[in-house]
Order: structure tokens, then C-alpha cells, then sequence
């Protein structure tokens, strides 16, 4: 019998299997669709980067779902997803518009038979409109978002942001929404169709900077006016990034007297009631100038005193012995063949506790015997579908190897 919410994910690449995953840490039964070959994320990783010979890719996004390898185009199939949609209250998906709608598994023709079928669905540029053909990719919706433009200015040029941060902001909203979806059903028994696009959460990423935007009378010749410290165009200084004599800090909103004593810097006293936003670039590189002569020692216990925000810029490896990350239990590790994966963490604690990672898809088909079991196909049935080419499993291993303690 099925106990909660399952969902049938026929997702690729990020937004879509990180929207899984979160839906997955928190108890969903998700089931991964693939091709027989192995989904995208399995054959491609960025630094060309893997644990145990699994893509760093797959596991950054993958955990606690199960995986089914099914020809789609295989007439054989239908049966197969026919039953595994019958019993889903969720299909999450992130391909092109139409793809699935070729497939067969369009929102129309699913809803036709499931009325009640949650349908979301995550799209580049939305699911219709003059661009919604044009590929979507975090970068590509980095740069049409405004995104890239902001992070950069006019003296640095386009700068963009370090991590798949649309990509992964998106992700948390279809999770978020398919969430709401399922609220819903639980209260009237109604299915949802759930639209979600990179382009929109590219824009949501900026709600507060582009109403500030959109706010402004006069925007000037430059309209994001910074310089090389200050870290936003509608920030006063020294909001932004300096560098110490020993590495990089960056100060947030901070009251100038509090710093001038911090510093013990009679020329930071002498700006300090000057208009900050106004006169930005001269302040930022008076700080900079007071910041450059000190260290980082030297500085912490002065700001903490006086009550200074700062933080000191750190590394990946920096932040993998930080004591608090530590502490809150930012990440997690699992063992890959033998070898030992660092994973970030759930990002939430239910009653103090972080999801725990139950299982990982280490190989494509791993649960499909598991899976077709449950829909109650007979083993010579599964037998057929596997010797016709219809569901993979993975070679001389029918079982899911990839729980974790």
C-alpha cells in the first residue's frame, strides 16, 4: 500500500532534481524516470569531479530517491507508467514544452486519466510566450534576469554569480509550490497543474533589489552605481568587500561612528556624517586604505566589541572546517564504493532533526524490480520487460545496493 506523497519525476540536469530532492529528504517517495542509458546528470559533473565512480553531479541533487530505467518510446512501457501514474499524486517534470506531450505524458492527457494528478512542471522561459523554445539554463537566465548586470558594475563589467544559484533557488519554489499543490489535495481532493520557470526564479532571486530598481525617480547615466568595494548599487558604503593585510572581510550595514572607533581612524571620523550613498566611492576607498593595514587577528575581537557586522571571505575548503557549518550539521557524508562523499545537507530541521540520507541511485535501474513489485507485476512479467528492452536494471544486480546506515 501506498503511504504518502509519490511522485514520478521525469527530470534532468538541476531545477528538477534538486526540487526532487527536497521533496524526497522530507519523505516523498520519488521515483526517478530514466532512460536505460542513465540520465544526463550520471554522464556529465562539472571539474569532472566523482566519488566511487558516481558524478558529483548526481549525487549533489539524487539522494533518497529511487530509480526506474524505462524505454519511453518503447510501445511496452505504456503499461508499465500507466500503472505507476495511476497510483502517483505528483508528476514533476523540467523538459522542453512538448516533450512530454510527444511522450504521451502531457498534463492533458495524464489529467484526462488522473483528474486529481498533481502536474508541475518547470520550464526555462515559461511554458508559452514568444521565447518559451529558447533553451534555459542557469546562466542563460543569470544573464536575461538582470542578474549578472547587478552583481557586476560599471567599472568591473558583467560578473556572474559563482554557484547555479537560479537553478537552485528555482528548485526550492517548484518544491514549495508542489507542496502547496499537495495541501490542497489532502483538503478537497483536487489535482494542481504547477507551472515554474528559471526566468521567474531568476527574478524572484532579486525581489528586493529590483523593486528598490523600479522605485527610483532619477537613475542617472549609471544606474548601478559601485565601485570595486562596494558589494550593491543601493547599498551606502562601506557595504562590500575589502581586502586586510592577510585575506578579504566584507562589511555589511554598519554605523560609521562604530567603525571609526573600531578603527581608531581619525579620517573614518572625520565621514562619518557624510551622505554614504552619495559619496560611496569616497568613503569605500577610505576604508579600503584603513582595512588594507591590518590583519585579521587584529581585527576581530576590535569589531566584535563594537559591535561591527563583518565576516571574514572564505574558501570551499575553508568552509568544510568552519565550527559553526559544523555545528548546525551542513553537511553530510556517505560512503560511494568504498570512497567517501561530502553532500550539503537538508537544509531544514523538523523537531531539531535533519533528514537523513536513506538511499542514493548509484546505478540507473536500481529499483526497478523494486518498483514494478510494487505495482503488482508478476517476476515473469518484470523478466519480459527486461529482456525486451523495455525497463534496465542494473548487471547482475537486481536490488538496490545503495542504502545507507
Amino acid at each position: 500500500m501506498k503511504i504518502g506523497m509519490r511522485i514520478v519525476s521525469f527530470c534532468h540536469y538541476l531545477q528538477g532534481p534538486a526540487a526532487t530532492q527536497y521533496l524526497a529528504d522530507m519523505g516523498a517517495d520519488v521515483i526517478k524516470i530514466e532512460p536505460l542509458g542513465g540520465a544526463f546528470e550520471r554522464k556529465w559533473s562539472g571539474g569532472k569531479s566523482s566519488v566511487g565512480g558516481v558524478s558529483a553531479f548526481l549525487l549533489s541533487a539524487n539522494r533518497n530517491k529511487r530509480s526506474l530505467a524505462i524505454d519511453l518510446k518503447h510501445p511496452g512501457s505504456r503499461p508499465v507508467m500507466d500503472r505507476l501514474i495511476g497510483g502517483a499524486d505528483v508528476i514533476l517534470e523540467n523538459f522542453r514544452p512538448g516533450v512530454l506531450d510527444r511522450l504521451g505524458y502531457g498534463y492533458e492527457a495524464v489529467r484526462a486519466k488522473k483528474p486529481d494528478i498533481i502536474y508541475a512542471s518547470a520550464t526555462g522561459l515559461g511554458a508559452n510566450g514568444p521565447d518559451a523554445n529558447r533553451p534555459g539554463q542557469d546562466l542563460l537566465m543569470q544573464a536575461r534576469s538582470g542578474l549578472v548586470a547587478a552583481t557586476g558594475s560599471s567599472q568591473a563589467g558583467p560578473t556572474i554569480t559563482g554557484a547555479a544559484v537560479v537553478d537552485q533557488h528555482g528548485a526550492a519554489l517548484l518544491a514549495m509550490g508542489v507542496l502547496s499543490a499537495y495541501v490542497r489535495k489532502l483538503q478537497t481532493g483536487e489535482g494542481t497543474r504547477v507551472e515554474a520557470s528559471l526566468f521567474q526564479a531568476g527574478i524572484d532571486l532579486q525581489s528586493e533589489a529590483l523593486t528598490m530598481y523600479f522605485a527610483r525617480a532619477d537613475k542617472g547615466s549609471d544606474p548601478m552605481p559601485r565601485g570595486r568595494n562596494v558589494g550593491s548599487w543601493y547599498h551606502d558604503a562601506p557595504y562590500g568587500s575589502y581586502r586586510l593585510a592577510d585575506c578579504h572581510i566584507v562589511l555589511s550595514m554598519n554605523d560609521p561612528a562604530a567603525l571609526a572607533e573600531a578603527l581608531d581612524s581619525d579620517v573614518l571620523r572625520a565621514l562619518a556624517t557624510v551622505d554614504r550613498y552619495a559619496e560611496r566611492e569616497r568613503y569605500a576607498q577610505a576604508m579600503a586604505t584603513e582595512l588594507a593595514r591590518h590583519t585579521f587577528a587584529d581585527l576581530q575581537d576590535r569589531f566584535d566589541r563594537e559591535g561591527i557586522w563583518f565576516e571574514r571571505v572564505q574558501s570551499y575548503d575553508e568552509l568544510a572546517e568552519d565550527r559553526q557549518a559544523r555545528h548546525i550539521g551542513a553537511f553530510t557524508e556517505i560512503d560511494v564504493n568504498g570512497e567517501t562523499a561530502r553532500l550539503v545537507a537538508h537544509p531544514l530541521r523538523y523537531d531539531g532533526k535533519a533528514p537523513k540520507v536513506r538511499a542514493m541511485p548509484f546505478e540507473p535501474g536500481c529499483d526497478s524490480r523494486a518498483v514494478l513489485e510494487e505495482l503488482d507485476f508478476a517476476a515473469s512479467e518484470i523478466d519480459r520487460f527486461v529482456t525486451d528492452g523495455i525497463v534496465g536494471v542494473p548487471s547482475g544486480n537486481n536490488d538496490n545496493e545503495s542504502k545507507q546506515d
